[in-house]
């Protein structure tokens, strides 16, 4: 009989192969957390789950590649993205587009309505001009004649959507911007890769759009010791984060819409990058935050844009009528926040944690 006889290299390669394979079968230490930069801002998944390296590996590949698609398809700053190439077809004519941007320009559209145009897609325009858009343009505060001629052709009614064929088209020059609702959809999508792949434990956080799943121990639904993820509502303040208010997340989404963190100033005067798309002009009221919780990230990303346009007394009356869980912070004359909240939001959350908190409910 013959004995077979193997190469050393061969069987120091053999070895390279088991100790790959054992390497990616390896057990992770939870919680397990995939973070870097997208949209201008960041994005952080931790997941609670068990996960190996090679699953861990897999699914961070996944869920880049849905931020990427949605960047592709969302992003004013990417000259050929669905909706850049939207922004340049000529007016009246009609554009098929993907499931997606229908579903997201579907929400905007609503929200634009129910708000009476506080929320605004087509305020492009009006964010490049103030500096705060994919427009190179220098931080001021912009002449009269260039702010007429933008808000001139601003308005919701400018874009027709038909759904049953999934197409769209502009019927004046406006400039539709997604960013006060492409981010709640990005998060929303992360989440639906995760419910895909069977993940039941996790936290999506994208650009303080956050989508909470299950516990953040890992515990099983039914334990009565589970530990929820807690996220931190900030203060208002623009030299540092610090959390105002810590909330308990189980099986829901937030999205928060502030004026502290961009912003600039000219001859003493503050300009915020919120903008009313009815004056063309940044907001100037006391509301310095909204959150809204909702089971959609989209609908809370772009209810919040609203509500942070309409300011308190407005925003705080359309959030009862639409039944709303909201979370204000308001800046006060004499320095300081009051913190108020929506009845809804307290069906959300609880009576206990309300009164914990010192939230006024209005």
């Amino acid at each position: 009989m013959k004995l077979l006889r193997l190469h050393p290299l061969w069987l120091l390669c053999g070895l390279a192969l088991l100790a790959g394979c054992s390497e990616r079968d390896r057990l992770l230490e939870s919680p397990v957390r995939f973070e870097g930069a997208i949209f201008g801002t960041f994005y952080q998944v931790t997941i609670a789950d068990p996960l190996t390296q090679g699953q861990a590996q897999a699914l961070e590949e996944d869920i880049l590649e849905e931020l990427d698609a949605v960047d592709a398809s969302m992003s004013t700053y990417i000259d050929d993205s669905e909706i850049s190439v939207f922004n340049q077809l000529p007016v009246g004519e009609w554009q098929p587009l993907s499931d997606e941007l229908m579903e997201v320009l579907a929400i905007s559209q609503t929200v634009a309505q129910k708000s009476d145009g506080a929320f605004d897609v087509t305020v492009g325009g009006l964010v490049n001009l103030w500096s705060f858009g994919a427009e190179a343009r220098p931080r001021e505060v912009p002449g009269e004649a260039d702010l007429a001629g933008r808000l001139e052709v601003v308005g919701y009614d400018a874009v027709e959507l038909d759904l049953s064929a999934l197409q769209a088209r502009r019927t004046r020059e406006v400039f539709v911007d997604l960013s006060g609702v492409a981010k709640g959809h990005a998060s929303n999508r992360v989440a639906a890769l995760l419910d895909r792949e069977g993940i039941e434990h996790y936290l999506v956080n994208l650009g303080g759009d956050l989508i909470a799943s299950g516990y953040r121990d890992g515990s099983d639904v039914s334990a009565s010791d589970a530990e929820p993820w807690r996220i931190g509502i900030e203060a208002p303040l623009e030299d540092r984060q610090e959390a105002r208010h810590v909330l308990p997340m189980h099986d829901i989404s937030v999205a928060t819409s502030g004026d502290y963190r961009n912003y600039f100033e000219e001859a003493g005067q503050r300009f915020s990058h919120t903008l009313d798309p009815r004056s063309g002009r940044p907001i100037t009221h006391r509301l310095a935050s909204v959150t809204v919780a909702h089971p959609s990230n989209a609908w809370a990303d772009a209810w919040a844009t609203a509500l942070m346009v309409l300011g308190e007394e407005e925003g705080m009356a359309l959030a009862h009528a639409q039944d709303l869980s909201v979370l204000m912070i308001v800046r006060e004359e004499e320095g300081g926040w009051t913190s108020r909240v929506s009845t809804a939001f307290v069906d959300v959350f609880g009576e206990t944690l309300v009164a914990q908190l010192g939230l006024e409910v209005h």
